[in-house]
């Protein structure tokens, strides 16, 4: 989760400067994952049983929220500056946590409630310490964080492994639910979905030379791959605390401003920073007692 978080704050480096408006890098993007990982879904799919329609409904879920992430999230940050379009994006994991204990039925546990609250302090330094930017970054980052939000919870039930507290017959929690898909199904399928809704809004398409080489390379690197270890991930650790994680990705992203945009951090921002570190650092190695058990 943490490899995946801090590659995605480095997405300003393959996009920027390439004249690709963000409705077509999100399209580039999703398609790229999507062929990535289609041969390894059609062999995952010929070895699992019949997804039932509310699975199907699952995935196109995903589909959707996905879509509007990408289209609200690439627009703020093609607007910058990148700490701005990044920090307000990360209300997402205060989202996450609020439904993970409703929707999922994860114990929000002790430590990762006070890591949240670190965190989300470490947050607010962080954008007191950034560079000025516009309401429409801000507010594209924030949307962006709605549906990303909405899509981690959605991601998580289509994984389909059992939580604590679940009572599914002969099952143990980690262990996967039939009828459900694999990581390589969803993220081949709902991202081939994602594409074609976010290619409605796309105006005429820029010259080919626009997408190579920097930005195909993000897709991949950063698309595929990082989207494969963030289900990798998302499979072995609660939600709540994957959110917590996934706070490394401003950090770095504000680094990259800082270091190759000349976006400038305050001393503010930098304990900020050093906030959300130590916040992801504690998440990662807690083994505490759920919030609810330890009253």
């Amino acid at each position: 989760m943490a490899v995946a978080a801090a590659g995605w704050g480095t997405w300003a480096l393959f996009l920027r400067g390439h004249g690709l408006p963000a409705v077509w890098q999100s399209v580039m993007i999703l398609s790229t994952i999507a062929v990535a990982w289609l041969p390894a879904a059609l062999a995952a799919s010929r070895k699992r049983e019949r997804r039932a329609p509310v699975a199907w409904a699952l995935l196109v879920s995903c589909a959707v929220t996905d879509a509007g992430n990408y289209i609200c999230y690439f627009g703020a940050l093609d607007r910058g500056p990148i700490a701005l379009a990044v920090l307000t994006h990360y209300i997402a994991p205060v989202v996450v946590a609020l439904l993970a204990p409703m929707l999922l039925r994860e114990p929000l546990t002790r430590t990762t409630a006070i890591a949240l609250v670190v965190s989300l302090c470490g947050l607010g330094l962080l954008v007191g310490g950034a560079a000025e930017g516009s309401s429409t970054t801000a507010a594209l980052g924030a949307a962006s964080a709605l549906f990303y939000g909405l899509n981690t919870v959605f991601t998580k039930k289509v994984l389909g492994t059992v939580e604590p507290g679940d009572t599914k017959a002969g099952l143990r929690p980690g262990d996967h639910v039939p009828d459900t898909f694999a990581s390589s199904e969803l993220l081949s399928y709902h991202c081939f979905l994602a594409a074609g809704m976010v290619a409605l809004f796309a105006k005429a398409a820029p010259p080919a030379s626009a997408f190579l080489w920097s930005p195909i390379a993000g897709a991949l690197l950063l698309g595929a791959c990082g989207a494969a270890i963030f289900y990798v991930g998302l499979r072995r650790i609660p939600a709540n605390r994957a959110a917590i994680l996934t706070y490394l990705e401003p950090l770095v992203a504000a680094m990259v401003g800082f270091w190759f945009f000349a976006e400038p951090l305050g001393a503010s921002a930098l304990l900020g920073g050093a906030l959300i570190v130590a916040a992801g650092a504690a998440v990662a190695f807690s083994r505490g007692p759920a919030l609810e058990d330890s009253r």
